[in-house]
């Protein structure tokens, strides 16, 4: 810019003028013409040698406009001049002259559009400018005039207006000064009505205002009051603070918090909450423990309030200890369900916080509120674990203050409930597992369980021994859920609410007691209506529900007409547990009339009474392994010996029989021989004294067993009138098989509480006694089968019977009436027990089978006593089997006939060869020695020689050989 500045001064050019007093020196710019533009551009021009030429201009020439050039150039000639030497200086010159004229000549071609604008530019701010001027000369002319017109009575005016303004801002001095003295009782006003924010907020406003005034002398007094009061409202606010940890009003502790975070000590607002929070727990169980205290003393000594809590708990009587406790649950429940409530107010205005924050700008007053939030959410976290074990603490030195076996079982499991109670409260408040009080209760549980249960034990054999195994008459629909003791089954939902007080409708997710009773309520309150919402009615009026079911019950179905769905559907069930076959023939049903004289009563469950006990003690035990699950398996162990103990008196009453198994038909499997051994071994105290010299292991095993019952003398078993009381037997086994259908329905739910690693015990429990259960129904009833018909009068008449007859006989023998003649007595006999009590399908084919077995192996043995017969005798043997069937299959709808094959294939053999025969022997080991050599000797004579005789005999021997 420089150099352009030079050059334009060379060429009698002046630079922009600097000031507004040189515009006028623009109009005489002179502009090079177009004609000298054009010359310059058509000269022949090489850039680089024009920029050579340029920088070759010594720097002097681009200097400022004082610079004299002419001077410059006169003082460099020599001494000696040079006209060569001048003319090509001169040259030089010229082309740089030119070069840079050139180059200008560009220059301002290339911004005269700029140039010409900015020239228009400066030309409307001289006019402008102009414009100005003219105005500025008015204006001041004017305020001359104004200058000149000014009075003193103006400047009068001006004072005193000034002095009313100071007078104004005085009188409101003297007007909030007068407020301030009288703030007291304003704030005493907005104590009363616990208006601490804004109680607050006015005191730190008058402090402000206070410290504004200072430089009055009525103010210095007044800022000290001010400090005063104000620590009075800290310690007004430090009360109303600990109002929360009882009873939590969402108002209130609004206003509390508001308070705190206006003074800004919300972090010691949360530490003195905590500190309330543990004095209230420790000042609630004193007081409520004391008031029982005082109240069963009947005085008001005030011994018992220096006493310590410890100390206190140890004097509250056996008849106010539940009440105490339930009370003592309801005043913890308060202040934790306060706590929680506490909480539940920080979570819920956190989030509201954090909205207004993000919408906000103040960065430090953020960062400051998210440290105190984070700090408060720590703090009250930690709280809950340290509040819950506070509250531990205190009811397990309540529990360990009295002897809990002196409470009877009912009390016991009130007790139980309401501890279970208070730690599912403890689970829902802070995720704890309750350790401290599973612990304490647990082992006073077992140790209060194991003697209820010695105690149960014991009166379960008094009324074993004491029953006579008449049926109970319950209903039809009879459900063990019914009973008092199974309602906690229908309370799965939630352990605290009855099932009549449980919403209609189910939910997905679980409510915790929290949720439940935050607006109001109390879960240890439920206790005190809670049996009186139960209803138990089981009974039947005679064992049927209705006259019109009495009246039906007895009716005969001879004729063709329809058969009650009902009992289609009973006798299907209870044959097969299939579903029901869709259409029946009369001619069936009239058969099946025989032996199913379960349609002679409704089908209501067969039990008794100590049945009806023994379900109401399971369903008790049950009740307090639900409500404390860690002695589950203590609890399932002493269920299955009163399972155990059952099964054993029915086999003790009515199945054993040592000439059972010598029958070799093994009517106990070895599974049942394997249990009813190990429920001897285990749970049968079979000596009848005490040893005096026993050792005290020995003693102890003896105090857990209890002695084997004996069956009650008003029970007859052995009439023949009465089936050797098959009534009875009935009732007692069909009972026990009712016991074990109860417990396998109960499996899942005892399944489903019973730790895993004794869970093997459950299923050994279950698959090795329980399914024995109905395995005692053969030993049991095969005792009647073998009394109820007489086999030896059978014999007796077979033993007269002629077989070595030479023609072949038409006419049966006398003693296939004889038999025949028994079966039906016996159908008669059963037609009047099944009067007494309902023959389950099963037992009744359970009955007929072995009375069926019984005479088939009497007919066998009495062919074996034959001496001497003939091949028309073996035909008569025949013609008797076979009259026996046919007469037989119309009293019983039992399909096979059992053993027929058993004594058909006796019967053949008789035709056998001799090498048949040795095969015969050797593969039919179900016939005895001597039914086997009997047919030996027989058939000597007629197709077997004596040499065959000794061979057949000696493999008779041999098998014979390892039974002895």
């Amino acid at each position: 810019m420089q150099r352009i500045k030079s050059l334009m001064t060379r060429q009698g050019l002046k630079s922009p003028p600097e000031s507004l007093s040189d515009v006028g020196a623009i109009e005489s710019l002179r502009v090079p013409g177009k004609e000298e533009f054009r010359e310059l551009r058509e000269q022949p021009s090489d850039p680089q040698a024009e920029q050579e030429l340029i920088n070759s201009i010594e720097q002097v020439y681009f200097s400022t406009d004082s610079f004299d050039i002419v001077k410059y150039e006169l003082e460099k000639l020599p001494p000696v001049l040079n006209l060569q030497e001048l003319e090509e200086y001169r040259d030089k010159l010229k082309q740089q002259q030119a070069a840079v004229s050139k180059k200008v000549a560009d220059l301002i071609l290339e911004k005269q559009p700029a140039y010409v604008k900015e020239l228009e530019r400066v030309t409307s701010l001289q006019t402008g400018l102009q414009l100005a001027a003219v105005i500025c000369t008015n204006g001041r002319r004017h305020l001359n005039i104004a200058k000149e017109g000014f009075t003193q009575a103006s400047l009068g005016l001006l004072a005193n207006q000034r002095k009313r303004q100071l007078l104004i801002g005085l009188l409101k001095s003297l007007r909030t000064i007068k407020t301030l003295q009288r703030t007291d009782v304003r704030l005493s006003e907005m104590l009363e009505e616990e208006d601490y924010p804004g109680a607050i907020q006015l005191c730190l406003e008058c402090q402000k205002a206070a410290s504004t005034f200072k430089h009055y002398s009525c103010i210095s007094e007044l800022n000290s009051k001010l400090q005063d009061t104000l620590e009075q409202i800290e310690e007004q606010l430090d009360v109303a603070l600990s109002k929360i940890c009882k009873n939590f009003d969402i108002n209130h502790y609004t206003k509390v918090q508001q308070a705190y975070r206006l003074l800004g000590k919300t972090q010691t607002a949360m530490d003195q909450l905590h500190m309330h929070f543990t004095q209230a727990i420790h000042n609630t169980v004193f007081q409520v423990v004391l008031g029982y205290v005082e109240l069963c003393a009947g005085n008001t000594d005030t011994k018992f309030q220096k006493l310590q809590y410890k100390d206190l708990c140890t004097h509250v009587t056996p008849d106010s200890y539940i009440p105490c406790l339930a009370d003592l649950c309801k005043a913890l429940w308060e202040v934790m369900l306060s706590y929680y409530r506490t909480m539940e107010w920080h979570e819920k205005h956190d989030s509201e916080d954090t909205t207004s924050a993000s919408e906000g700008s103040n960065m430090v007053g953020t960062e400051e509120t998210n440290f105190d939030r984070g700090y408060i959410k720590k703090k009250l976290e930690h709280g809950l674990t340290r509040i819950w074990q506070d509250v531990q603490l205190k009811v397990k030195t309540y529990l360990l203050g009295t002897d809990l076996s002196i409470f009877k079982y009912d009390d016991f499991i009130f007790v139980l409930d309401i501890i279970s109670r208070l730690m599912q409260v403890g689970e829902e408040f802070c995720g704890s597992k309750s350790e401290v009080l599973q612990e304490s209760i647990r082992k006073q549980s077992v140790n209060y369980f194991k003697n209820y249960h010695r105690t149960r034990l014991d009166e379960l054999r008094m009324f074993l021994e004491n029953e006579t195994w008449e049926l109970c008459p319950v209903k039809s629909n009879f459900s063990i859920l019914q009973l008092h003791e199974f309602k906690f089954m229908e309370q799965s939902r939630s352990p605290s609410v009855s099932p009549s007080k449980q919403p209609s409708s189910t939910s997905s997710k679980m409510v915790t007691l929290f949720e439940q009773y935050c607006s109001g309520g109390n879960p240890f309150e439920i206790q005190a209506d809670h049996k009186d919402d139960e209803t138990e009615d089981v009974l039947a009026s005679n064992g049927y529900e209705s006259d019109e079911q009495e009246k039906s019950a007895y009716q005969e179905y001879d004729s063709d007409s329809d058969v009650p769905e009902e009992l289609k559907q009973d006798y299907v069930d209870e044959q097969t547990g299939d579903a029901p076959v869709k259409s029946i023939s009369r001619e069936t049903l009239k058969s099946r009339k025989k032996s199913d004289y379960s349609l002679n009563k409704v089908n209501a469950p067969i039990l008794t009474n100590t049945t009806l006990n023994v379900i109401r003690l399971v369903g008790k035990y049950m009740q307090m392994m639900n409500i404390l699950k860690p002695i589950a398996f203590d609890v399932i162990h002493f269920m299955s010996q009163l399972f155990d103990y059952y099964l054993y008196a029915i086999y003790t009453f009515f199945g054993r029989n040592d000439s059972l198994e010598s029958t070799g038909l093994g009517l106990s499997s070895s599974r049942l021989r394997t249990t009813l051994n190990r429920i001897q071994e285990s749970l049968i105290d079979l000596e009848v004294s005490a040893d005096p010299t026993a050792t005290l292991t020995a003693a102890e095993e003896r105090k857990e067993k209890v002695p084997s019952p004996h069956l009650s003398h008003l029970v007859v078993l052995t009439f023949g009138d009465t089936l050797y009381g098959l009534a009875e037997r009935v009732v007692a086994t069909e009972s026990l098989v009712f016991l074990a259908e109860q417990f396998e329905f109960l499996q899942p739910h005892l399944d489903a509480v019973m730790p895993a690693v004794k869970k093997p015990f459950l299923q050994q429990f279950y698959s090795q006694t329980v399914s024995t259960a109905s395995e005692l129904r053969k030993p049991i009833y095969w005792i009647v089968a073998g009394k109820a018909i007489d086999y030896e009068q059978m014999l007796l008449l077979m033993a007269n019977v002629k077989w070595d007859v030479k023609e072949i006989m038409s006419q049966h023998n006398v003693y296939v009436d004889a038999l025949l003649k028994e079966f039906e007595q016996f159908n008669t006999r059963l037609n009047e027990v099944s009067k007494r009590v309902r023959i389950p399908l099963p037992v009744s084919n359970i009955l007929w089978e072995h009375c069926i077995r019984l005479a088939n192996r009497t007919i066998v043995e009495g062919y074996a006593n034959v001496k001497k017969c003939s091949n028309e005798g073996r035909a008569l043997m025949q013609l008797d089997f076979q009259q026996f069937l046919m007469k037989l299959e119309k009293l019983t709808d039992i399909r096979p006939i059992p053993d027929k094959e058993f004594v058909e294939t006796y019967i053949k053999a008789y035709y056998l060869t001799e090498n048949d025969m040795e095969r015969w022997i050797k593969e039919h080991r179900e016939y005895s020695t001597k039914q086997l050599t009997n047919l030996v000797n027989v058939c000597l004579g007629s197709h077997i020689n004596k040499k065959a005789r000794q061979k057949l005999l000696s493999a008779i021997d041999d098998i014979d050989r390892p039974k002895r």
